[in-house]
């Protein structure tokens, strides 16, 4: 099929790059090096216009459309065959309003920009673990992070939404305006149309008491109690979790201990600094610790913790479930399991959702899982495709062992590319009104890279 990408590009302010075009390969890469897709044209957005006429240009020519923030996708759903890539990595820009503590945020902006913006100010709202993460797609699936007990979901915290839907028309949403659009994007990811702003309301979050504490792996088992009996009420300024983690040649950890797979707790105290070493003393009566950098320091320094470990061009296959309870059988598999972690790059993270997570109603947002405390996620990331067999039955092994233990559904932004077939289990209750707002937001499924909500 031929199409007249020259027209596209006289009508764009951005970058159209075509299958003839020198810069072709590096506008089609996302950051799963796994994901190797052949689009019919990239869009680089330089703004809304952009993006309305890029999904009109798919819509007359009969492609599907694929939309890309900070391409973190581990599906790789920021590309696809033969689509049309609305590229958001150029409309990045953060405008904060300190008197009103909200920030307007562009569509392909990071977290690594989010926080950039609102640390002079002494504002954050709950972002991911990785700054690197595209503000959008965290947020539209859900967006659990450090500061989620406190404050909630990154969606929680969204107070309206430009949207261009697959008609190729602007819609500002929010609980006034397209109140069932606005509902939709809040968890159910990119069905609906391309963000192309958001607008967040912020909270007082500077600095932070917090860190990575490693500990010998043999202690795994009585940290995952230990975490499961405090963070039931544990104050709602503390956001760590529990891991699993080779140990990387990081200047803090002994050379000796280099390599080896160790347990990790990694701990955010968002309340008063003077209060985060009592509040900490509990892991620390816990065990000794191998090594840990534990201290005060600014939010995005912990945001951005873990970025240089995990480069662009890994490759990624991952697994999420949620959790009501952690149970002594999870807790037995997670052990069993977690210590045979194959790569350095490769982990298992329990993330708290408690706290100010459960005190929004199920049927409020998309998001349905409110009344989980635990979001799961085993995460295969590896350098060298000669070792997909044994990363990838890793993560098959260890999500089949944790399964009978969890809840039925799990976190989408986790989702591999295979887990289509949990979308109705993943959304309990709103799937019904999900597909009743894609079907009347995009009944042609144009928007259907994602973990695809059908329309009936």
């Amino acid at each position: 099929m031929s199409i007249d990408v020259e027209t596209l590009r006289s009508q764009t302010r951005g970058t159209v790059t075509g299958p003839s075009d020198p810069d072709y390969d590096a506008a089609r890469a996302v950051r799963n090096g796994m994901i190797d897709k052949r689009p019919a044209v990239v869009v680089q957005a330089a703004n809304a216009g952009d993006v309305m006429g890029a999904v009109r240009f798919a819509a007359d020519n009969g492609l599907t459309v694929a939309v890309r923030g900070g391409a973190h996708s581990v599906p790789g759903f920021g590309t696809a065959d033969g689509a049309v890539v609305v590229d958001l990595s150029a409309m990045r820009g953060v405008r904060v309003d300190p008197t009103t503590r909200t920030a307007r945020v562009g569509g392909g902006a990071t977290w690594g920009d989010l926080n950039a913006a609102t640390y002079p100010f002494g504002l954050a709202v709950t972002g991911g673990i990785i700054s690197t993460t595209g503000v959008g797609g965290l947020t539209l699936g859900g967006g659990i992070g450090y500061l989620s007990r406190g404050l909630g979901l990154s969606l929680d915290n969204l107070l309206a939404a430009d949207v261009v839907t697959a008609d190729g028309t602007f819609h500002l949403a929010s609980e006034k305006d397209d109140a069932d659009l606005f509902w939709a994007i809040r968890g159910g990811g990119g069905n609906f149309g391309v963000v192309t702003s958001f607008e967040f309301r912020l909270s007082p979050v500077k600095d932070i008491y917090g860190g990575p504490m490693f500990f010998e792996l043999d202690r795994a088992g009585d940290l995952f109690r230990f975490y499961r009996e405090f963070i039931a009420d544990a104050p709602e300024q503390f956001g760590g979790f529990p891991a699993y983690q080779i140990a990387p040649p990081l200047p803090f950890i002994p050379e000796e201990r280099h390599g080896t797979t160790l347990a990790l707790f990694v701990a955010c105290w968002a309340g008063d600094l003077d209060k985060g070493e009592q509040v900490l003393k509990p892991l620390r009566d816990l065990a000794p610790t191998v090594a840990e950098m534990v201290g005060p320091m600014p939010y995005p320094a912990l945001n951005m913790a873990f970025d240089d470990l995990l480069p662009a061009g890994l490759r990624h296959y991952w697994k999420a479930s949620f959790a009501t309870e952690l149970t002594d059988e999870a807790i037995d598999a997670h052990v069993e399991h977690g210590a045979k972690v194959p790569a350095m790059t490769s982990t298992m993270h329990i993330y708290p959702i408690n706290g100010a997570c459960q005190r929004v109603e199920s049927d409020a947002t998309a998001f349905a899982y409110r009344d989980a405390s635990f979001a799961t996620v085993i995460a295969g990331m590896w350098p060298d495709a000669a070792d997909d067999e044994q990363n990838t039955a890793w993560v098959r092994d260890y999500y089949a062992a944790i399964a009978p233990h969890s809840d039925e559904g799990g976190y989408i932004n986790f989702m591999a590319d295979d887990d289509q077939e949990r979308i109705r289990v993943n959304y309990k209750g709103n799937y019904e009104r999900l597909q009743q707002a894609k079907t009347k937001y995009d009944p042609g499924n144009l928007f259907r890279h994602n973990q695809n909500i059908a329309p009936a």
